[in-house]
């Protein structure tokens, strides 16, 4: 496939956009003030010989804002379910309950809401990194079709380059708002 000005670009903002999802998943998994099944979907539970997501061998709901609830399908996981939670970090304490367990979540102290801030503001920036590799990355591509066989001139290349550099703005903007929102919704008391 030869590479055009369309394909770097179209390839830079599937980058950026895969960078962006990832944001979005890594910030559901971190708790605000209230309960949430993403707090636990992802925790890795040792079932069935495997590391399994908690989501896909339990039912997770929230019968009270402070209160999550998880029903396995299988109760002999039960056990297992309870030291993934524990094994996790999450600052949650699970009681088995019958064949259920019932998770309160406790208020936020303000120094744990601050590192809740410093983890979503990292994994931002990690995500910001991310982009402006894939910018690094097709600006050298851009570079290259300068100098290959159907090549373009300097302003073309200039005019690809702003363009890279604008779909990186985008991007990072997008990241900035999920930050300032997730910040907003863990300091919200």
């Amino acid at each position: 496939m030869t590479t055009t000005p369309d394909s770097i670009l179209k390839q830079a903002e599937e980058q950026m956009k895969k960078a962006l999802e990832y944001l979005s998943h890594e910030l559901k998994g971190i708790r605000a003030g209230r309960a949430s099944p993403a707090i636990v979907e992802y925790v890795k539970v040792e079932a069935y010989g495997a590391e399994t997501d908690l989501k896909s061998i339990a039912a997770v709901s929230v019968p009270e804002p402070t209160q999550l609830l998880i029903k396995p399908f299988d109760p002999g996981t039960l056990n297992a379910i309870r030291q993934g939670i524990e094994q996790a970090g999450l600052g949650l304490n699970p009681q088995v309950e019958d064949k259920q367990i019932r998770i309160n979540i406790p208020a936020l102290s303000s120094e744990r809401r601050k590192e809740l801030v410093a983890q979503a503001k990292k994994v931002g920036e990690e995500q910001k990194v991310s982009m402006r590799n894939a910018r690094r990355d097709a600006n050298k591509q851009a570079d290259a079709l300068g100098k290959g066989d159907g090549h373009l001139s300097e302003d073309e290349i200039k005019i690809l380059h702003d363009e890279i550099q604008e779909l990186l703005k985008k991007y990072e903007g997008k990241v900035e708002s999920a930050i300032e929102s997730k910040t907003k919704e863990i300091t919200e008391i």
